[in-house]
């Protein structure tokens, strides 16, 4: 967990400057790095399902669930065991393994035409109301990778649960060459 919140803040603390470095890089691989960021290894499926599915133009990635650096998903309910800040962390590291599996499924991320429509599952309370603001961790990094092809269709729900007790799961749609 202090892992996550070191983290977390690492990730708060990326200057104007490493953003206006991402902004006027050429590849979506090259604003990553301005960014301070890299894509984690992905993980294999723990049933009987695939990562991701092309279809034409399209690919289609299952739900992903956030891992730490410690390979645990990181779990909890937004509103009692972990709070929003936490949870946004989480879906910008769920938009990380994403944007691996994505990158294994087309070889490289300069083929993303757009990103199509993101679907998040918050783990919250009955009470939590925030599920938006959750999701803005993983919209906010793909605008921030993609510019105006990471502008996308958004869902944002709030679950009672989710596998593994994650805090977060998200899926995505993304239009390819």
């Amino acid at each position: 967990m202090r892992r996550l919140l070191i983290t977390t803040l690492c990730l708060s603390l990326v200057s104007l400057a490493s953003l206006g470095a991402a902004e006027t890089s050429t590849t979506p691989e090259a604003k990553l790095a301005a960014l301070g960021l890299t894509l984690p290894v992905t993980n294999s499926p723990i049933a009987n399902y695939v990562p991701a599915v092309r279809a034409g133009n399209l690919v289609f990635l299952s739900g992903h669930l956030p891992y730490d650096a410690e390979g645990k998903v990181i779990a909890g309910k937004v509103g009692k065991d972990t709070d929003e800040k936490t949870a946004n962390a989480a879906a910008r590291t769920t938009a990380l393994a994403l944007l691996a599996s994505l990158k294994k499924e087309i070889g490289d991320l300069s083929k993303v035409k757009r990103i199509v429509k993101v679907s998040g599952f918050v783990n919250g309370t009955d009470d939590f109301k925030a599920q938006p603001a959750v999701m803005n961790g993983c919209s906010d990094l793909l605008v921030a990778v993609f510019g105006d092809r990471g502008k996308h269709a958004r869902a944002a729900l709030g679950m009672a649960s989710l596998p593994r007790g994650a805090v977060v799961e998200i899926e995505m749609i993304v239009e390819v060459q």
